[in-house]
């Protein structure tokens, strides 16, 4: 299926998973994932026209990132990573991996994370001379409660798929409003990205979470990145790869607007 919006020259998907059969899944992965490997996802990248990829650690591999550096390697120039890392990792190897395209340590605070949060200042302290940031997905109902470590940080901060409020709240609740005024400090950016993870209204619009997403590309459209989340791991049915592309039609109101949100943002978040 092709989508309707026709992706600009540069555009990045900035979030995916590669699952192969070939690399053991860690003892704290909670779901054993389907093999979905590399060439299946350049398939679908270039039916959707895009040009670049960042490739990212799944839990189920815990701190073994080996499926994201090969899945980089064969893509080439074209795809950067983010990686967990324990938190002491030594600066060798994090020059190793930036040298390899690495640029940030995610932390996954639900089910099968392996990172603690008592791991976020010191890894984010470690990485900040590499110019790594921190990606971070957790329910974003807790924000509040995080959102002065957040704002501390020495590095960029990226958070996940509109936020992901596990039960979807309007634009006026508390947690949101924290999200805004992360995304006011100018070193964070939010992914739009796998709506269905927490919509309660559903496809095809998710107008629960595409509420939520209208109103950060409205008011910080430079701190917004898309991604396919693709290949939609744990989920019973497979969303179209097409129609999550195409919700930005719905979400970004002009073209110029949606190559910032595709291209501009990307480059500059993951240095392209």
């Amino acid at each position: 299926m092709k989508p309707r919006l026709a992706a600009p020259p540069g555009a990045c998907d900035t979030h995916i998973h590669i699952f192969d059969r070939r690399y053991k899944t860690a003892p704290t992965a909670f779901f054993q994932p389907p093999h979905r490997p590399l060439e299946d996802y350049l398939a679908m990248h270039r039916e959707l026209g895009l040009s670049r990829v960042i490739v990212v650690q799944t839990s189920v591999y815990g701190f073994d990132n080996g499926c994201v550096l090969e899945s980089m390697a064969a893509i080439g120039a074209a795809a950067r990573g983010v990686v967990v890392v324990p938190v002491d990792v030594d600066e060798a190897e994090l020059d190793h991996l930036t040298k390899l395209g690495v640029r940030g340590v995610r932390f996954f605070m639900l089910k099968g994370g392996v990172l603690p949060w008592e791991a976020l200042e010191p890894l984010a302290a470690k990485v900040r001379p590499f110019g790594w940031h921190v990606q971070l997905q957790l329910d974003g109902r807790d924000l509040p409660q995080y959102e002065k470590r957040l704002a501390a940080l020495p590095v960029d901060l990226v958070i996940d798929h509109v936020g992901k409020f596990l039960e979807p709240v309007p634009p006026t609740d508390p947690a949101f409003k924290c999200l805004l005024r992360l995304l006011d400090g100018g070193r964070c950016s939010v992914k739009l990205a796998a709506p269905y993870e927490t919509s309660k209204s559903g496809p095809p619009h998710f107008e629960d979470v595409g509420v939520l997403a209208r109103e950060l590309v409205r008011t910080h459209p430079e701190r917004c990145l898309w991604a396919s989340n693709w290949p939609h791991p744990n989920r019973p049915e497979n969303p179209s790869n097409a129609a999550m592309l195409d919700l930005l039609l719905e979400w970004a109101d002009d073209d110029a607007t949606r190559k910032a949100i595709l291209v501009d943002n990307p480059a500059r978040v993951y240095g392209f």
